[in-house]
């Protein structure tokens, strides 16, 4: 029977190419979208569920109160790993204390390799449950070791045994280690995936005095403290327990930071991908709303596909009416002809599959550059064959219930009779299923341009100073730093720098923030919290800034180095209405005078307000980047190149690095670009299968309207006349289609926007734009059956009456 079932349905396809091409094609490419989606989403959620330890992992994080709002930090200060150890040592398997992954320069020999790694404790090794290709995880015992990933150590030594070499990390090139193991490399899609070396926490404390370099340990939140919980301990009740931890001891050493109420908490690693943000203390999501925005969007561009389905199977019901009703009249069941129907969805399900997986492989590249994945189609594993089977066996029982329960209806005595008529109202159905079909497609369009037209309003945003043909070149080690006014002095002299100045960070991307500030007129309860930069003189001129008021730092005047000189929002912030002039206390640092104001400068999010900020100069604080403009008369590839070639001549074992600040600046909207992207090529193929299944429609409607045609012809209609006939019903549809659409878009588009504090409301003229083209791609899907129909002879079509 099943044979029989599915002898009849490859006839019926093979009798219908037309109608089988678009419904194999469109539902090849839903399926493709869908697979594709499906990697990402997998991808998504196994992130760091590679560990086995992944559910019993967390991060130590606080919130603190600041002027009424809770702020969320997830850096720790020096004291916090052994004070969790000596308190609550029973709750803990292991805690952690780690710098952040970072770059660093590995010199063995001539060779000299940047790698991201980090200094953590040796408890580190089991926590993440290394799997180790040489030596053992107890390496980091040794005071003066380091792990290398196999990756790393293939990098460094080749071929060559790596076991018990020594290497070298910045530094001065002082800091010596010995290979003591070589760790397989961790997973791309895990929060680890970038650390290809672990050196001990130890060797930090010592080689930066963090041991006695603090008068205020718990004032200098510089590091990360990572924990395992014991295996009979409840994450949310050890969560619970520390809690009180820190404030204790801010009171117990009468700790003036005791005034934020800090509270600390655990963010378990399961959250760590898809739950990282925080709001006013509480964790509001994050990469998740992702995950279901894309995994919605799957499955409605599935949909899509279906519908063609659906549409062109009922469409044709008057072509199999007496095949139904012949098969009912020799006794074959409703059950029958509608398992002979399915059997006809299913082999077009398993066939639009294996082409969807070709098309898949092929566009997959161009999906990982999109998504910023590694994404691979697992040919291999059987559970996703597992996967692909019900997929496709859900796909199919999608896409034919309607056309099989439908069909199978049909009454035989009419059928036979020839009073069949599927009628007016038949055509409702199919018609609803077009509405959606582009109610959906123009959701997508509409969210596209929002996205898009929010990026290009805060790409726009004045940023206070000149980003063309400034580059960042980060001080990596002392060598470079104790000879930067060498440097400094020979890379003017080289003609290819108009000016340079050093700076504390890099210009577009930082977060130093301070506390302990007096000043006239502040209110006793304020808990200051101002942005800080510190620079060299020349900072303002090198990089454009805009004085408003007063005066630029002038290096000639000693007492400018106890001079502020602040943006707008400090001006307000602070209360001045006339600020130059004005004194602020630096609790520790002394008194500050401000000399000048300059307009706000975007140096963090360009999403968010500009934050309270002073610029200063002091000695004492690390000038680990230099900000070079480059002359505008030279080539930027050869100013690079003396450049590099200055910075090489004082320090040759390091590789040159510099970033351009406006790239730095676009980076900012990587991951809104990347949405928007994503987001127009999902829309680009809802439109595809939607005017795929609209030209099938259009196709069909023109063939059964022949003889309408013709007699119309005939009568002195023109080809403008019919093709406004047989294309206003589809515009009709769409038309519908944008009035469900345009509201229901302009909610989720206007939520998605609350995300920004800085940001673009929805223009009409989006919806105006996204009419005029759907209704344009409309016309042009259905336009070619229409004339074609209209210029038909007339004579062909009538001739038989």
């Amino acid at each position: 029977m099943i044979k029989n079932y599915l002898k009849v349905a490859w006839r019926n396809l093979i009798r219908n190419k037309f109608s089988t091409l678009i419904n194999i094609g469109g539902l090849a490419v839903g399926m493709a979208v869908a697979v594709l989606i499906g990697l990402w989403l997998f991808s998504e959620l196994s992130f760091d569920k590679s560990f086995p330890n992944h559910d019993r992992i967390a991060q130590v994080m606080q919130n603190q109160w600041i002027n009424n709002e809770t702020d969320t930090w997830n850096s720790q200060a020096y004291p916090l790993g052994p004070d969790l150890r000596s308190e609550y040592g029973a709750d803990f398997k292991h805690v952690i204390m780690s710098s952040w992954t970072d770059n660093h320069i590995l010199s063995y020999g001539d060779k000299n390799l940047k790698e991201s790694g980090n200094y953590m404790e040796p408890g580190i090794t089991d926590m993440l449950s290394l799997t180790m290709l040489q030596g053992n995880r107890n390496g980091l015992n040794d005071p003066s070791s380091i792990l290398l990933s196999q990756s790393t150590a293939k990098a460094i030594f080749g071929d060559a045994d790596p076991m018990g070499k020594i290497i070298k990390i910045d530094h001065n090139n002082n800091l010596t280690v010995k290979v003591t193991g070589i760790y397989e490399d961790l997973p791309e899609n895990s929060s680890f995936g970038d650390l290809t070396f672990i050196s001990p926490w130890a060797l930090l404390v010592k080689d930066q005095h963090y041991d006695t370099r603090f008068n205020n340990p718990w004032g200098a939140s510089w590091f990360q403290t990572l924990v395992q919980i014991a295996d009979n301990a409840n994450m949310n009740k050890v969560s619970d327990k520390i809690k009180d931890l820190k404030m204790k001891d801010l009171v117990r050493t009468n700790n003036s930071d005791a005034r934020f109420k800090p509270v600390l908490f655990l963010h378990p690693m399961n959250n760590w991908h898809l739950y990282g943000d925080f709001k006013n203390g509480v964790n509001t999501g994050g990469r998740i709303q992702y995950v279901w925005l894309f995994g919605i969007i799957g499955v409605f561009v599935l949909l899509l596909a279906c519908i063609n389905f659906m549409n062109l199977s009922t469409a044709r019901s008057e072509r199999r009416a007496k095949e139904v009703g012949i098969r009912k009249s020799i006794g074959s069941m409703r059950g029958q002809l509608i398992a002979q129907f399915y059997s006809e969805s299913m082999l077009i399900a398993v066939l639009s599959f294996i082409l969807s997986l070709l098309l898949a492989q092929l566009c997959l590249p161009f999906f990982n550059d999109l998504a910023d994945k590694h994404t691979q189609i697992p040919w291999s594993s059987a559970a996703f064959w597992l996967a692909g089977i019900a997929f496709t066996l859900f796909t199919g029982l999608i896409a034919g219930s309607y056309p099989a329960l439908y069909l199978s209806s049909f009454n035989p005595v009419k059928v036979l009779k020839g009073t069949f008529r599927v009628g007016r109202l038949a055509a409702i159905p199919r018609k609803i299923l077009v509405v959606l079909q582009f109610s959906v497609s123009i959701v997508l369009i509409i969210g596209t341009i929002v996205v898009f037209n929010q990026i290009q309003y805060a790409k726009n945003r004045p940023v206070g100073y000149n980003r063309n043909g400034l580059v960042t070149v980060p001080i990596q080690n002392d060598i470079i730093g104790k000879q930067s006014e060498v440097v400094k002095n020979e890379l003017l002299a080289s003609g290819v720098v108009a000016s340079l100045s050093k700076s504390g960070s890099k210009i577009s991307d930082w977060y130093p923030s301070n506390g302990g500030f007096k000043w006239e007129g502040k209110d006793p309860g304020l808990q200051e919290n101002f942005k800080s930069l510190a620079i060299s003189p020349e900072f303002g001129k090198t990089v454009g800034w805009q004085i408003k008021e007063g005066r630029d730092f002038d290096p000639s005047r000693l007492s400018d180095s106890s001079a502020f000189i602040i943006n707008e929002a400090c001006v307000k912030y602070l209360g001045f209405k006339h600020p130059i002039g004005k004194t602020i206390t630096w609790l520790g640092n002394g008194n500050y005078t401000i000399i000048g104001v300059v307009k706000d400068m975007v140096n963090q999010s360009a999403y968010e307000p500009i934050e309270q900020t002073f610029y200063f100069m002091n000695s004492h604080w690390t000038l680990n980047n230099f900000d070079i403009r480059i002359n505008p008369n030279v080539s930027t590839h050869d100013a690079l190149a003396k450049i590099g070639a200055i910075f090489k001549k004082y320090d040759p074992s390091t590789p040159f690095e510099y970033s351009f600040v406006d790239e730095d600046y676009a980076k900012k909207f990587d991951n809104e670009e990347r949405i928007g992207k994503l987001a127009s090529a999902f829309a680009t193929l809802a439109i595809f299968i939607s005017c795929l299944g609209l030209f099938g429609m259009a196709s069909f409607s023109a063939e059964q309207r022949v003889k309408e045609i013709g007699v119309r012809k005939v009568l002195g209609a023109t080809v403008f006349n019919l093709w406004r006939l047989l294309s206003k019903d589809f515009i009709v549809l769409v038309v519908i289609s944008l009035i469900i659409a345009a509201p229901v878009a302009y909610y989720f588009m206007s939520k998605w926007l609350m995300n920004y504090t800085y940001r673009q409301g929805i223009g009409w003229w989006v919806f105006a734009v996204t009419a005029a083209g759907a209704i344009a791609i409309t016309l042009a899907t259905v336009s070619y059956q229409s004339i074609k129909a209209a210029m038909a002879n007339p004579v062909k079509s009538l001739k038989t009456e």
